[in-house]
């Protein structure tokens, strides 16, 4: 598939950084704080993709959702403070937006806290690539919703079929599917088994390999 485009919206967790062992690191904090055991890091793992919220409801033992706002701000306050213990770009992302920064426009949606966000682009020293960043609390609802994106596109003045939603998870295809761009599927994230469900139009195993199958639109 050769796309013609103007517009990639990045994911940022499992798309453009490897941050699942910091996150898993995080939410055990919280779970012992409050006397529960840790989960597996892989167990973790499959939880990350829908917000801070979600994730921890997840992680929580059965039975105990009435600990869930405690349990959630001892995991941000935590999380916080640890951000790039361990997390990095992906192999490739860094020289592959170098070079294709001045090609294509770019952005970032994700569903983790803005804040977050911002920090993580920062200390990456990723920021400067995209217009807009935009997170799981920047609007009113979270991917899979496509209100963030289409916000992104407004941004942008980008006609959907010129953009293309790059991310690991169904959330991504989903919002792409919804507001009428085309999406990509990163195999080597945290939600591939997701694409069984929700199949993306097109699929790449190395985040350079993307801008093999992209061509910008006249």
């Amino acid at each position: 598939m050769d796309v013609a485009a103007r517009l990639l919206v990045f994911d940022l967790d499992g798309t453009l950084i490897d941050s699942k062992d910091d996150l898993a690191a995080a939410v055990n904090v919280a779970l012992e704080s409050f006397g529960f055991p840790p989960l597996p890091h892989p167990t973790i793992h499959a939880y990350v993709g829908d917000g801070a919220m979600m994730l921890i409801r997840r992680a929580l033992p059965p039975g105990k959702a009435d600990l869930l706002p405690e349990v959630l701000d001892r995991f941000l306050s935590y999380y916080r403070r640890h951000l790039l213990d361990t997390t990095r770009a992906y192999p490739g992302v860094v020289d592959a937006l170098r070079q294709w920064a001045g090609t294509y426009r770019m952005a970032v949606l994700t569903n983790k806290p803005l804040a977050m966000t911002e920090a993580i682009l920062a200390g990456l020293s990723l920021s400067g690539y995209f217009f807009e960043v935009r997170g799981g609390d920047s609007f009113e609802n979270k991917k899979p919703h496509p209100q963030g994106l289409a916000h992104i596109l407004r941004q942008a003045g980008t006609i959907p079929r010129e953009a293309v939603m790059v991310g690991d998870s169904r959330n991504d295809v989903l919002a792409g599917r919804a507001a009428g761009t085309v999406t990509c599927g990163v195999t080597y994230g945290l939600g591939m088994a997701g694409f069984a469900e929700a199949p993306p139009d097109f699929t790449v195993d190395r985040f350079p390999d993307l801008f093999g199958r992209l061509r910008p639109a006249e």
